[in-house]
């Protein structure tokens, strides 16, 4: 198993970023949809348990075209549909993804969101000595850490990006240290993938995607302000409601399309 943490520093606030955050995943579940593939929301609702509430949501990725060739070549039929529950107890979120393997695949996200923090925290999630000996740390910088050539886009860049709202941006040289407000995205993230010859080799490369994916998601987020700054909970609500039906329609159109 791996265990990563990753540490991503955000130019907002705490409260800001559990609209924000929210925003950016209705909006980036749009862009990733197409050929039949994408996300596919089962599942969005409250919940209460004896841990707390927040929102429950149930997600199912249809991976097919989305992997590289050499994970289809090896992959049985069914195998790359992902499954994701996801309980959003902001500040602290946490989603387990599974699928074809069950118990030999594991791929869990623990995240806290501490406000006025710079990354500086040793152990926000409370991990044990046992597996703090196995944790490798890493500080996202979203405006200086290098993204693939063909994810980059120069409206989608933090140290290009002005606010005209709120004034923040663009974020320039060693930003983090003074800039505010500010908070910071503490994820651990666990990854297991037991496959005789292969574990190694997927195993690094889903922790080099999910790297990725933080990094991208969070610079969408801050170069989207100007989108989600002054939305409501409710706003929220009724964005995830409408990008629902606008998924399952796309995947369904683009599915028709290629059969």
């Amino acid at each position: 198993m791996l265990l990563k943490e990753y540490r991503v520093v955000m130019n907002c606030t705490e409260e800001e970023y559990q609209v924000a955050q929210l925003y950016a995943v209705a909006e980036q579940s749009k862009e990733e949809t197409g050929d039949g593939d994408g996300v596919e929301v089962r599942k969005n609702e409250p919940y209460e348990n004896e841990f707390g509430k927040g929102q429950y949501t149930y997600k199912v990725y249809h991976l097919t075209n989305k992997v590289p060739g050499w994970v289809r070549s090896f992959a049985p039929k069914g195998s790359l549909e992902l499954y994701e529950e996801a309980w959003n107890g902001y500040p602290y979120c946490k989603t387990g993804n599974n699928g074809y393997m069950k118990e030999n695949f594991e791929l869990t996200i623990e995240t806290m969101h501490v406000g006025n923090s710079r990354g500086e925290i040793d152990n926000a999630l409370k991990l044990s000595e046992e597996e703090l000996k196995m944790r490798e740390v890493t500080i996202i910088d979203i405006a200086n850490d290098k993204v693939d050539k063909k994810d980059y886009r120069a409206d989608e860049d933090p140290s290009l990006y002005t606010s005209e709202k709120t004034g923040r941006g663009p974020l320039k040289g060693d930003w983090i240290p003074t800039v505010e407000p500010v908070m910071t995205c503490y994820k651990v993230v666990r990854i297991k993938f037991v496959w005789r010859l292969l574990q190694n080799k997927v195993e690094a490369f889903i922790a080099s995607t999910v790297r990725s994916l933080f990094t991208n998601f969070s610079r969408k987020l801050f170069c989207w302000t100007d989108k989600w700054y002054g939305m409501t909970m409710e706003d929220i609500r009724a964005l995830e409601e409408k990008t629902k039906h606008e998924l399952d329609e796309k995947r369904k159109q683009n599915a028709e399309k290629a059969s």
